[in-house]
């Protein structure tokens, strides 16, 4: 049975993956981890694709977090290798040339806000909440969320949110910079909003910015700036760097084809 539900809009510019399990609270299941990753490396392939927005089914939760009954079966050494995995899927949301959004239409919890961190941009539902609740269950944030949150908010408030295990409503997720929106109802409308701004960007370009953001802060200054004056030479000789000076001198909107 498949995993997620797959939407296409925009003529193929944007699509929504909704993670398709109500039932389990959209729980990240090893067969949700596989079909996410196998998900991330088809969006490579698509040229026409700009964006994806990543919800959960229902309106209780995003997701969940790992599904703790699947868990319980486990050996030790079996959910090593699923951190592991979970670990790379995440790290290939953030490596995809693809502009990732989570819609937060419900509870985003341990691995569900893992999943929400390693997105580029993230609106949440009022009334939905956001928790790191690892530490209460006597283990620790394993997807990323030690290391996404503080450099996201800083240290100090990911220690407290980590550290203490509670939940963030949307209003304080948006004030801490967890979110970028804050959506009072259709929360993936406002997600499919953001990612066709997003979208009306060069392909290439937006490629190229979020390499040299997201690869720019794991490194030094100097080193970073070498990376940002790297990516900029991939659009400097592209056909659409060229068509959007072509269509702001001719005050049109610009066709961009990635190429």
């Amino acid at each position: 049975m498949a995993e997620f539900r797959v939407e296409s809009r925009e003529g193929g510019a944007i699509e929504i993956w909704t993670i398709d399990g109500e039932a389990r609270r959209n729980a990240i299941s090893r067969a949700m981890r596989a079909e996410l990753e196998r998900l991330v490396e088809e969006a490579g392939k698509k040229r026409e694709l700009r964006a994806v927005v990543i919800t959960g089914a229902g309106d209780k939760a995003f997701c969940a977090g790992a599904d703790l009954k699947e868990r319980a079966t486990m050996s030790e050494e079996e959910v090593r290798t699923f951190l592991l995995d979970l670990r790379r899927t995440f790290r290939a949301l953030e490596l995809s040339d693809k502009i990732f959004v989570a819609a937060i239409n419900g509870a985003a919890f341990g691995g569900g806000m893992e999943l929400a961190l390693a997105c580029d941009l993230r609106v949440i539902r009022r009334g939905a909440k956001m928790a790191l609740t690892e530490t209460r269950l006597a283990i620790i944030p394993g997807g990323g969320g030690t290391q996404r949150l503080p450099r996201l908010v800083g240290m100090a408030v990911a220690k407290d949110l980590i550290l203490t295990g509670r939940a963030v409503d949307a209003e304080e997720a948006h004030r801490l910079g967890l979110v970028h929106r804050v959506a009072d109802e259709d929360v993936v409308g406002a997600a499919v909003a953001l990612a066709a701004e997003v979208a009306e960007g060069g392909p290439i370009a937006l490629a190229a910015a979020k390499a040299a953001i997201q690869q720019g802060m794991e490194l030094g200054l100097d080193e970073a700036l070498e990376l940002e004056y790297q990516q900029y030479q991939r659009v400097l000789h592209t056909a659409d760097r060229l068509e959007g000076l072509a269509a702001f001198r001719e005050k049109r909107k610009p066709v961009y084809r990635g190429v």
